[in-house]
């Protein structure tokens, strides 16, 4: 599995999601309609800026007690946390019907996680314990707040999710921040921050464009083809 640099995770987290997402449909390498999670997941702590790191996956469920085992899943789970690249991106496919009877996520959670390298959650699921995750540092992004942990347990860690509409697999590089969750794929990842910084000055030039006294139509139609190849 190829990971990028610090310096080129550090550029990823100077962006926001939504100009990475531009960035990625310049490579044309899938469909403009895919890659991102819907609406459903939010942002809990939009204050926090962007979250990057790959992701680790397991499938969680409250709505009735876990089987007996001879040791919860959560322990493999730590094992598979350990075996993808920091920066490290918990990513749980709720599976009740209808999903967020209880929450995987609070402090204590939070931390444990933490500790093993990740820097926060994505969840069909809910969350709770804001203010104690929040002081940590701890991103979430969740469907839903609620207050109980009901019969939480993982029943499958390490395969590919379904989290928003959108499958993730172990491993893969996501991109979050108060608009949404992106998944970046491995064969242009290292290029995506220079191709964001370059539709960046070009979005820049058009809106300027706008602004300017000197605006016409003809000057907007000229921009827009530079900027994406297309007139009005």
């Amino acid at each position: 599995m190829k990971t990028l640099s610090m310096k080129e995770l550090d550029a990823l987290r100077s962006i926001s999601t939504p100009t990475v997402s531009n960035a990625i449909e310049s490579f044309k390498v899938r469909p403009q309609s895919e890659g991102f999670m819907s609406g459903e997941i939010k942002c809990i702590f939009p204050d926090m800026g962007v979250m990057v790191g790959y992701a680790c996956t397991g499938v969680m469920m409250a709505s009735w007690p876990d089987k007996k085992r001879e040791e919860p899943l959560d322990f493999r789970m730590w094992g598979h946390i350990l075996q993808i690249p920091a920066p490290r991106v918990a990513v749980i496919q709720d599976i009740d019907q209808p999903p967020c009877i209880g929450s995987l996520w609070g402090d204590v959670n939070a931390n444990m996680h933490k500790a093993l390298g990740c820097v926060g959650v994505v969840t069909n699921g809910g969350v709770r314990d804001l203010d104690e995750v929040h002081e940590l540092g701890f991103h979430f992004f969740a469907a839903q707040v609620i207050p109980s942990h009901a019969y939480d347990h993982l029943v499958d860690v390490g395969n590919p999710v379904k989290v928003g509409g959108l499958v993730v697999n172990p491993g893969d590089l996501i991109h979050a921040d108060k608009h949404g969750v992106v998944v970046i794929p491995c064969e242009i990842a290292s290029e995506v921050a220079e191709a964001a910084r370059k539709i960046e000055e070009g979005e820049r030039e058009l809106t300027n464009l706008c602004k300017s006294p000197d605006f016409t139509v003809e000057k907007l139609k000229d921009g827009v083809k530079k900027l994406w190849g297309v007139g009005l």
